[in-house]
């Protein structure tokens, strides 16, 4: 069994991982390198919007927006840009008519889809070394993590309301 101490070590380095990740996953020439291995034609700007619709449709352009950490008016403006493209529609929310929820256009998968080969293109040697329960272990993991994180975010959100 870890002591407090050694809890607390592991807690910061994983923190600063995670922070890690999220800088190398944030660098502009990695989404212009996936885009040239996927082959398609994106405006960066656009890319992280796409995939954010694709994980989280239907999604309105504020929740949109905070998930991107973007202005909601800059991102309504990408929104609207990739409905011209074909690669979104916008339809009123089931919930709210008053919101326009964007989800994918079939154009919208085949360039998601794309984007996904080149992305195991890219990530195919970085994980050729590892075996696959580590892959396994390290999904399964990560994913506990977010669900713990999104399910504490509720609870507190549901505290704040009160």
């Amino acid at each position: 069994m870890a002591t407090r101490r050694q809890r607390q070590v592991t807690q910061r380095r994983l923190h600063e991982s995670i922070i890690d990740l999220i800088a190398i996953m944030n660098q502009p020439h990695r989404d212009e390198i996936l885009i040239a291995e996927a082959g398609i034609q994106l405006d960066r700007a656009l890319f992280p919007l796409i995939v954010g619709i694709h994980r989280f449709a239907p999604i309105g352009v504020v929740e949109l927006a905070d998930r991107a950490g973007r202005d909601h008016t800059t991102v309504s403006r990408q929104v609207a840009k990739l409905a011209e493209l074909g690669l979104v529609e916008r339809r009123p929310s089931a919930e709210d008519r008053r919101v326009k929820e964007a989800l994918l256009t079939e154009e919208g998968r085949r360039v998601i889809d794309a984007i996904d080969a080149a992305r195991g293109r890219l990530n195919q040697p970085v994980f050729e070394q590892w075996s696959d329960r580590d892959l396994v272990e390290l999904e399964r993991l990560m994913r506990r993590y977010v669900n713990d994180l999104v399910g504490w975010s509720a609870a507190e959100k549901a505290a704040d309301d009160r």
